[in-house]
């Protein structure tokens, strides 16, 4: 993983960095010349005006050339139009005509000095040098890094060369890792002939300003290729945190195709009356990952183990299934999320779109949410199979086409708080605060188990769960920060509160010490 000196390209790099220079400069040249061409047409006039006034005490000696006469005959070969500005001059007093020449005259000066002042203030942002970076991880973690990215570039006063997405890694995402290294980074550093540190996770802007910039100001262009949660949550000035935002909620586009397609699933929906989108986080790779198991039978929790072991970067390979679950660790199963959604209220005619892939144990496992919710729709449901035929194969595009529909969705429910569920959550919290159920899962598998095991009552259950839930509903709130643990703490972008108070505010996020 590293920073490495980017030998390619230095030429072309160089010949854009000094194009740039020489067209600010004959810019700057053209306009010198035309205001200064103005203002000394404009003088040449005037005197030739007030000639008529003082005539032969000041001018007796000079030239005939400069006679009234000659003036207005060259003056009408030049620009026939200034004729009528003369005539009218000959019925100006000399005393008017002079404040008139002296308001023209600081006015064209002030115009000069003001061009003047604008170029070479512009002249402060010198681009300092370029950056180029490579995303790891999934759609929504390379969202974030994108965001980050620019936000960085743009406190250094450098040049960010379009991101390189990741396309080929499977969650080779260790968010945490702050000095470890792919094979293929600890190659490129070496063909780079330098070998530098990555980022360190979750690091103040500071520290790029001292740390990042000398070595771009030394080699011209760096290459970052980890770029995961490289930028602090909390601390930052707020000029940046805004810049966030902007890129996040304003700036960045999916392709033209996977919008339309998305604005299409979203119409279909709406024409059905409300939906509510699931992310029901409970796809095979997810299982594998976590080591969450309940529900599952005994050849298929072999199946999550041995894909678990074949993953070397998934470091924590032997899992308590059990204990996680009762820390809320694990994501909901399809039926316990059924029983959330019936203790909650939840209309059972409305439409609920599933925004995941295939679900782990396919209709067995669904079985007990579509006996719940019998309006339960997919992409792949909605849509005619030559419409996917292009995404199917690029998971990325499937997820941003679920992005899409979930952004829109009447209430979204994410089963468990991964990248997609918390960019969502701090997306619709933008949009003004849209509906976004946040499930509190330690809680919820306890109820669960009592009522399953007969200790609590369906209506005692239903209250505790209506009464937990009250206040996670994507109502306004601050980030809880947590100095020494940043992974832990709320994520900035699900709840980026600095963009949805006005600029006047200054309040802080709630600080825990642990």
């Amino acid at each position: 993983m590293g920073l490495k000196k980017m030998a390619f390209g230095g030429e072309r790099l160089e010949k854009l960095r000094n194009s740039e220079v020489v067209s600010r400069s004959r810019m700057k040249l053209w306009m010198i010349r035309a205001t200064t061409t103005v203002l000394l047409w404009t003088c040449l006039v005037q005197l030739m005006a007030l000639s008529e006034t003082w005539g032969p005490r000041v001018l007796k000696g000079w030239p005939s050339c400069f006679s009234h006469e000659s003036a207005v005959a060259l003056a009408v070969r030049s620009s026939p139009h200034l004729l009528i500005g003369f005539d009218m001059l000959k019925c100006t007093s000399a005393t008017t005509f002079v404040i008139i020449v002296c308001a023209i005259i600081c006015i064209l000066v002030t115009i000069v000095l003001s061009f003047e002042s604008l170029v070479f203030e512009l002249g402060v942002y010198k681009n300092n040098g370029y950056l180029m970076v490579s995303c790891n991880g999934g759609l929504n973690q390379m969202r974030a890094a994108i965001c980050d990215m620019v936000a960085i570039a743009r406190y250094l006063n450098v040049t960010l060369i379009v991101p390189e997405l990741d396309k080929t890694s499977f969650w080779n995402d260790p968010s945490s890792d702050t000095q470890g290294s792919t094979s293929k980074g600890q190659e490129e550093s070496r063909a780079g002939n330098n070998i530098y540190n990555a980022p360190v996770s979750w690091s103040d802007i500071s520290y790029y300003h001292n740390q990042i910039l000398p070595l771009i100001q030394k080699y011209k262009v760096v290459h970052l290729n980890r770029t995961d949660a490289r930028l602090a949550n909390n601390g930052q000035p707020v000029e940046i945190q805004r810049l966030r935002c902007r890129v996040n909620f304003s700036a960045l586009r999916f392709t033209p195709q996977i919008e339309e397609l998305g604005r299409k699933v979203i119409k279909m929906l709406k024409q059905n009356g409300p939906f509510l989108v699931l992310h029901l986080r409970y796809e095979m790779d997810m299982l594998a990952f976590s080591g969450c198991t309940q529900g599952c039978n005994t050849e298929e929790v072999e199946e999550l183990t041995r894909m678990r072991y074949a993953y070397p970067w998934w470091k924590e390979k032997i899992i308590d299934s059990d204990s996680k679950r009762k820390d809320g660790l694990c994501p909901l199963t399809p039926e316990e999320t059924a029983l959330t959604l019936k203790a909650l209220d939840i209309d059972r005619n409305i439409q609920i779109y599933i925004a995941a892939g295939e679900i782990y144990g396919g209709k067995r496992r669904l079985w007990t949410l579509v006996a719940s919710y019998p309006n339960l729709v997919r992409k792949e449901t909605l849509l005619d199979p030559s419409e996917l035929r292009f995404f199917q194969n690029h998971s990325s595009q499937m997820a941003a086409l679920d992005y899409l529909v979930s952004l829109e969705s009447d209430i979204f429910v994410p089963t468990y708080d991964g990248n997609m569920a918390k960019v969502v959550e701090g997306h619709r919290r933008y949009l003004g605060y849209k509906k976004t159920i946040l499930l509190d899962r330690r809680l919820l598998v306890d109820l669960i188990d009592h009522y399953n095991s007969g200790s609590l009552t369906w209506h005692e259950f239903s209250a505790a769960v209506k009464d937990a839930h009250a206040e996670r509903m994507g109502n306004p709130t601050k980030r809880l920060m947590m100095p020494d643990r940043p992974k832990e703490e709320d994520y900035f972008y699900a709840n980026p509160w600095e963009c949805l108070q006005p600029s006047d505010e200054d309040e802080q996020p709630v600080i825990i010490s642990i």
